[in-house]
């Protein structure tokens, strides 16, 4: 691939390197440059253009990440499309992340154009989160290039694998000693439940029982009785030793020892044992915290059906340091966020949706389009709100004006929040600006939706979704559909206090020329990002299921 400035007569075909504005028209980065765009660069002026010229051999970076992309799939994780040279891949359910690190690095090390970056091995994920992306830094890859990173990435099994969260049953034996409150013993069950159905798992009845080796033991052989795929013992005092009252009790169910200790801090004093096929644990004191510690890192991975032999007990070192010190530099709380192993992953940014439900209808006049509704009763918006609640955009500010009531009425108890915009009869930018201003100051940024769109779904929403990226500089996201840009659109925090300064009828859609190095497009699979139903004739173009009952 060569890059540089080229002649506009040597230019047909070859990539446009920067986003430029050219009169009326707008050439964005990664477009190939055709006859109309030569001209219009000529008509203003230019004899030549800074772009990338592909050279024999050399493969485009969509083509070379879906290359890559491919065989990476694996069972539980899907992928997007390629856009941009990269391809974000996301789990499916949830469940614990392997990464083979080795063939990772191997693949990084091949060439700067290749890169894939992964959650850290052993990464908690829920549904949909990100556990890897591949992007390719320029515009093309060479082929030979290409031909091995293929090789080393179908080479072997699968680089990633998610292993899916069970259902299992839990049975908790809590110790008590005289002195010992009985809150402690409450809020140490509340906890406990709480982290096995943070990973799909349910909790027996807890027994309670003194804090003797014999009273362990028949209360163990009671939850093996009850259908415990798996047994914790938690003691009113700290286990010090493989042969104190807890391990004790799980020899005498029946069971064995298997390890005593884990370089995790904290966490140092779990023990690890099985009665049957069944794993026992007796967990050390910090089990009364909600925070991280070491029987994290233990029950992730009995939930995902992964043996945790001492071997794999003596490899957390790396990453168990979990314990706040004074000495530290930099306290926790205020450190950036970092994946560990059987920890979850840095949160997502956090993406709020406005819902346009202010308007008149003028154009549908008597009728209201919000609430026209199909033949099974539901109203448009609450048909536009549901798609919503199914993506990950979070919260929901549905903005009303025009019929408010009825609109509300309509969403019938939606876990939504209304924002009334008093002056909605100016036009819809009085309706956005309501909205924008309402967004909480946690979120980084918003999807602005329009009310009578029902044919974008939430799948679409999490594209556009996933396509922001505030480091990257993607900070406008639109969807396309062959080419054409659509609703609903995505705005970073940073574009709100310009959007709160326009007025009329008009939404922000003339800020993208002026932000046209923030704008990333979202190509779609269907129009639905292109279809309002605003008139009493586009109604019937609708889905039979979701036509209007009657004539309006």
């Amino acid at each position: 691939m060569r890059f540089g400035p080229v002649p506009l007569r040597e230019a047909r075909g070859a990539i446009m390197a920067h986003s430029q504005r050219v009169g009326e028209r707008m050439i964005r980065k990664g477009s190939v440059l055709d006859d109309a765009a030569l001209e219009a660069l000529r008509e203003a002026g230019r004899t030549e253009v800074i772009c990338a010229v592909l050279e024999p051999g050399d493969v485009p970076e969509d083509i070379a990440a879906d290359r890559i992309a491919n065989p990476l799939v694996a069972p539980l994780i899907a992928r997007s499309r390629a856009a941009t040279g990269r391809v974000n891949l996301s789990s499916e359910v949830p469940g614990l992340l392997r990464v083979d690190a080795a063939r990772i690095d191997r693949l990084n090390s091949i060439d700067e154009s290749i890169t894939i970056g992964t959650l850290p091995d052993y990464a908690v994920v829920a549904p949909k989160d990100l556990v890897a992306t591949i992007k390719i830094v320029p515009f093309s890859v060479p082929g030979n290039v290409l031909s091995v990173a293929e090789a080393i990435v179908r080479r072997g099994p699968s680089l990633l694998a998610l292993h899916p969260f069970r259902h299992l049953q839990v049975g908790l034996v809590v110790t008590e000693l005289p002195g010992l409150k009985e809150s402690v013993t409450d809020k140490t069950i509340a906890i406990t439940e709480g982290r096995i159905t943070a990973l799909t798992g349910s909790l027996l009845p807890p027994v309670r029982c003194p804090h003797e080796e014999e009273a362990v033991g028949r209360a163990l052989e009671s939850r093996v009785g009850a259908g415990a795929d798996l047994l914790l013992v938690i003691g009113a005092s700290a286990v010090v030793d493989r042969r104190d009252v807890g391990p004790a009790g799980i020899v005498r169910a029946g069971g064995e020892i298997l390890h005593f200790g884990m370089p995790v801090d904290p966490g140092n004093l779990i023990c690890i044992g099985q009665i049957g096929t069944r794993p026992a644990l007796v967990l050390p004191g910090c089990a009364r915290s909600p925070s991280l510690n070491g029987i994290d890192f233990v029950l992730t991975r009995l939930f995902a059906g992964l043996a945790v032999t001492p071997q794999d007990i003596m490899r957390m070192g790396v990453g168990g340091l979990l314990k706040e010190m004074e000495t530290r530099p930099m306290p926790r709380e205020k450190a950036p966020g970092t994946p560990r192993s059987g920890a979850a992953p840095r949160s997502a940014p956090t993406i709020a949706a406005i819902v346009l439900a202010a308007g008149r209808s003028r154009r549908m006049a008597p009728h209201n389009k919000l609430l026209v509704t199909d033949k099974s009763g539901k109203a448009m918006i609450a048909r536009v709100v549901d798609n919503v609640l199914s993506s990950r955009a979070r919260p929901i500010l549905v903005v009303t004006g025009h019929q408010a009531e009825q609109v509300e009425q309509a969403l019938g108890g939606r876990p939504v929040r209304y924002v009334h915009a008093p002056d909605y009869a100016e036009g819809l930018a009085a309706s956005l600006k309501t909205g924008i201003a309402a967004v909480p100051p946690e979120c980084s940024a918003a999807i602005v939706c329009l009310g009578d769109m029902p044919l974008v779904t939430g799948r679409m929403i999490d594209r556009l979704i996933s396509m922001y990226d505030a480091d990257e500089g993607r900070l406008i996201v639109l969807p396309t559909f062959r080419g054409k840009q659509g609703n609903p659109m995505l705005w970073d925090r940073r574009f709100f206090p310009e959007i709160l300064q326009i007025s009329g009828d008009s939404g922000a859609r003339f800020l993208i020329g002026k932000h046209a190095e923030a704008v990333v497009e979202a190509e779609m699979a269907d129009d639905g990002v292109l279809r309002d139903f605003d008139t009493t004739e586009s109604l019937a173009t609708l889905p039979k299921g979701m036509r209007p009952v009657g004539a309006l």
